[in-house]
Order: C-alpha cells, then sequence, then structure tokens
C-alpha cells in the first residue's frame, strides 16, 4: 500500500502535528460530537414535530454564527463562494437535519446510526466528482468495504429488509455527503469556522419565517413538549448544529475531504453506545464485533494513496 507523496514537505500545524494527522484527529472530535445527533433528535421529536426540530435548530445555529462572525469581524464571504455554501445549507443545514427528523420518528436511533455508516464513500464519490481529489483503487476498495459493512449490519438487524423511513436517511445522507464535500473544499480557503456560519447565515431567509409559522401552528405542543424534549432540540441545535461542523470542516481542509471523511466509518458505532446510553437502546454483541472490523477498514483506508490537487 503507497502513502501519498506531496510534492513538498508537509507543513506542521501549530500544533506541531502533520496537517494529515491533526485533520484526522479533529474529524474525530468532530464525529463524536455528530455521533449523538440521532439519539438527540429521537428525544427532541418525541413530542416535538420534526419540521420544526430540523429548521428550529438551524435557526438557533444561526444566531451563533452571526454572534460569532461579528465577534472575529470576519469580512463577507467571496461571491465565488456562494455556490458552495449553497450546497452546505441545502445538504447540512436543511436537508440532512429535516431528513433525519422525519426518519427518528419512526426509527430506533441505533438502526438510523448504521445508515449513516454509508457518509464516507458519498463524501468520496461528490469529492471525486469535484475534481478536487483523486483517490486511488485502494481507497475506493476500503471505502467501499465500509460501507457494506455497515449496511449489512442494517439488514441484519431487520431481518434483511429496510424500513419505510430508510429513505429518508438515504436521502439524508446523499445530502449531508454533498454538503460535506463542498464545504470542505471551500474551507481551504475560507476557514471551517466561516464556512458553516455564512451557509447557516445564508439559510434565514428560508429558516425565519417557517420557524415562526410552525411555532403559531404548534404553540400548544412547543409549550407543553416537557425537559427530555428540549434537551435534545438544544443539543442539536448547538453542537450537531454548530460546534461540530467547527472541527469537521477544519479537519477537512487539513486531512482532504476524503480521507478525513473515513473518519465517520466509526459514527454508527459512536451512536450506537450513545443511543444505548441515552435512550436505553440494546446493545449487542454483534454491534462490537462490527464496530472492530469498520474501525480496521478505517486504518487499512488512511494509509492508501489520496492525491490532493
Amino acid at each position: 500500500m503507497n502513502r501519498s507523496a506531496p510534492l513538498a514537505p508537509a507543513i506542521p500545524t501549530r500544533s506541531g502535528l502533520q496537517p494529515e494527522t491533526a485533520g484526522m484527529l479533529l474529524g474525530l472530535v468532530g464525529v463524536a460530537i455528530f455521533s449523538l445527533t440521532l439519539p438527540f433528535t429521537r428525544m427532541a421529536v418525541s413530542t416535538l414535530d420534526p419540521a420544526f426540530v430540523a429548521l428550529g435548530r438551524a435557526l438557533v445555529a444561526a444566531l451563533l454564527a452571526a454572534v460569532w462572525l461579528l465577534w472575529k469581524r470576519a469580512p463577507l464571504p467571496p461571491t465565488s463562494a456562494l455556490p458552495a455554501l449553497a450546497l452546505v445549507s441545502l445538504g447540512c443545514i436543511i436537508g440532512f437535519p429535516w431528513l433525519t427528523s422525519i426518519a427518528m420518528r419512526t426509527l430506533p436511533a441505533s438502526h438510523g446510526a448504521v445508515l449513516v455508516g454509508i457518509l464516507p464513500l458519498a463524501t468520496a464519490v461528490f469529492a471525486a466528482l469535484g475534481g478536487q481529489e483523486k483517490p486511488s483503487a485502494g481507497f475506493w476498495g476500503m471505502a467501499l468495504l465500509g460501507s457494506v459493512l455497515v449496511v449489512g449490519f442494517a439488514l441484519r438487524q431487520n431481518g434483511g429488509s429496510f424500513h419505510p423511513a430508510d429513505l429518508a436517511m438515504f436521502g439524508a445522507v446523499i445530502l449531508a455527503s454533498m454538503g460535506y464535500a463542498a464545504g470542505g473544499r471551500l474551507s481551504q480557503t475560507l476557514g471551517g469556522q466561516q464556512v458553516i456560519c455564512w451557509a447557516l447565515l445564508l439559510s434565514v431567509p428560508l429558516l425565519l419565517p417557517l420557524v415562526l409559522w410552525l411555532s403559531w401552528d404548534q404553540a400548544d405542543a412547543i409549550v407543553h413538549a416537557g425537559a427530555r424534549a428540549w434537551t435534545g432540540f438544544a443539543y442539536v441545535s448547538v453542537f450537531s448544529m454548530f460546534i461540530g461542523f467547527f472541527f469537521w470542516y477544519r479537519g477537512m481542509a487539513l486531512g482532504g475531504v476524503a480521507r478525513v471523511g473515513q473518519v465517520q466509518l466509526v459514527q454508527p458505532f459512536l451512536t450506537l453506545l450513545g443511543s444505548s446510553l441515552i435512550l436505553g437502546e440494546a446493545l449487542e454483541t454483534a454491534t462490537v464485533l462490527f464496530a472492530i472490523a469498520v474501525i480496521a477498514v478505517v486504518a487499512l483506508g488512511r494509509k492508501m494513496q489520496v492525491k490532493r490537487q
């Protein structure tokens, strides 16, 4: 197996780590934060409407983004960045939260977690389609193997079939991977924090009227939602929709979209653990075995060549 051969020596980050290593570590922190999204979303949609949870969490994060941009006195993004920011907004801020909120009304968080396992492959596909990265055949093989493992795990849990809400989860994965790839590329020039913050603000004209209407239409349910639902809503608003992306996009900017994206292969199993601790969902021995297999695939995939342009 061949490692990437950079044209010039890699410049260490301020932490002293090589960019690829720092990117993988930052990506892992982001994945750890994202891994609790489905359990907390399931808590929130137990009494709150899925559309309110999905759009409301993005609006809360947009308010935090506005505060951060003002604090940093960040300049406006160039017009050339708007298409990529729109993809981040469509995929990560609106599409993924909305579809997963719908799915979590009927699917266990542990089941949805394993479907998210195909995110690394989908993210690598969009990174390659964007022309910025060219993964080797070995890399594609490891990405495909990891995806087969998690999809096979999902089928095993359901006796060889998918739930109707699985389609919503697969749609969410496609939209998220599109946003991840676009945001990861843009982070190399704009910076990961600014990418997610400007993408959130770009969504406000759509989010604000919809959230206001949903708040009026569902006022009684919102008032009586309870502490458990609001705890779930708070987590997905502050951590899943805002803080997690600071680590995630910075990691992809340093280590590459396709390579750092492979860290997501461990996300389903971190989610399964979180679902067990937070929701009391069963954690089986087979889950641990699949987790070991997926982590091994991530380790092998990290050694495969990925050419970055």
